[in-house]
């Protein structure tokens, strides 16, 4: 029974005025010690008491999100639904600046848009300091102006979803809000009037000066200085005269100018792209090149050329030691070589029977045929 709205209480945005605090962060203000020992029962008379109180405001801190005072009494003024007087009256205190951060916030919360530019206004012009819990339980200091842009300005504010509100010129635009008054517009309108009257009175003293020297001149003096206020001026206007011809000789000597430059830019990017266009065909040849190398040098083709070589390279070595030996004797002896080796394989020395085996080394060692 403790956290129904009342009966008597009208829908805000069309649900019930407490659906406009999230169910979750809704719930553990139903379960919080603070709610059920300082808020039950309380009325738009007593909650002021309770308001006048407050010493910070926030939403929700540390790791169980406990929620603070501040957000418990916003709570309980959308469960009562305090009326309107009473909240303009929270606004408009001065004494506690807690008190009037309470208001602004039920009246962001349930207010129509033009209530809400029209009472909230007026606060960007309080500057006191306020104290605001943080998600981690630690307190930072802000001021009212900048809660009051926060509450303006931003969608979610103390973690609640603020509703949402049209833009202020919209509303000036339509015509239903009249144009934002500064607080230093009468300090502005006074320094203007002090500024016309010192222009004003500037004037007049220039006006006695000038008839004090009117007084004052010559007939002849005045036609010396019109002459020579004649000859300026036409001296003036031959200078202007000769410093036109220049400037449109020097604008088109620039535009020539600019036009060669024009052209050297367009053919140096011809000739780069030339040049790029000749170095990726060198690569393309190059890479072909190598292709064919690696084509011609494959393993089996190298290995039989490089058995050729080596067979090529001995015939020639042999056919070189073959001219330049000049001696018979060395000839006879590349002759008989092949067949000392042949004798060395049938000079008996082998044979089952080893006196005849030994007869036919000492055969061989004399020169003489071995036994069978």
């Amino acid at each position: 029974m403790a956290n129904r709205t009342d009966p008597a209480a009208r829908n805000i945005r069309g649900t019930n005025p407490q659906n406009l605090v999230e169910k979750i962060l809704r719930s553990k203000i139903y379960q919080n010690t603070y709610w059920k020992e300082q808020c039950f029962g309380l009325t738009a008379e007593t909650l002021v008491d309770k308001a006048m109180e407050l010493d910070h405001i926030g939403g929700t801190y540390g790791g169980s999100r406990r929620p603070t005072p501040f957000m418990c009494l916003v709570t309980k003024m959308l469960q009562i639904q305090p009326e309107k007087d009473i909240v303009v009256e929270f606004i408009k205190n001065e004494d506690y600046k807690y008190v009037r951060v309470l208001g602004a916030f039920y009246l962001r919360l349930t207010g129509t848009d033009v209530d809400v530019y029209n009472y909230l206004d007026p606060l960007y012009n309080d500057y006191r300091k306020l104290r605001r819990k943080k998600a981690d339980g630690q307190f930072a200091m802000t001021h009212m102006d900048e809660v009051i842009d926060e509450l303006l300005t931003t969608d979610y504010s103390c973690d609640i979803a603020l509703p949402r509100i049209k833009k202020r010129w919209t509303l000036e635009a339509i015509g239903t809000l009249d144009l934002r008054k500064s607080a230093l517009e009468d300090d502005f309108e006074e320094e203007e009037e002090k500024e016309e009257d010192e222009q004003l009175t500037a004037g007049l003293e220039d006006e006695d000066h000038e008839k004090d020297q009117y007084r004052g001149r010559s007939p002849a003096r005045e036609r010396e200085r019109d002459r020579k206020r004649d000859s300026y001026r036409y001296r003036d206007r031959d200078y202007d005269r000769d410093y036109d011809r220049d400037y449109d000789r020097d604008r088109g000597r620039g535009r020539d100018r600019d036009r060669e430059r024009d052209r050297d830019r367009d053919r140096d990017r011809y000739h780069v792209r030339e040049d790029r266009d000749r170095d990726r065909e060198r690569e393309r040849e190059g890479r072909e090149r190598d292709r064919r190398d690696r084509r011609r040098k494959s393993p089996s083709r190298s290995r039989s050329r490089s058995r050729d070589r080596k067979d090529r390279d001995g015939e020639d070595r042999r056919k070189r030691r073959a001219r330049t030996s000049t001696s018979p004797k060395r000839e006879k002896s590349t002759r008989d070589e092949p067949k000392k080796k042949k004798e060395k394989v049938t000079d008996g020395t082998d044979h089952p029977d080893p006196e005849i085996a030994a007869a036919n080394k000492l055969r061989a060692s004399i020169g003489l045929k071995p036994l069978k």
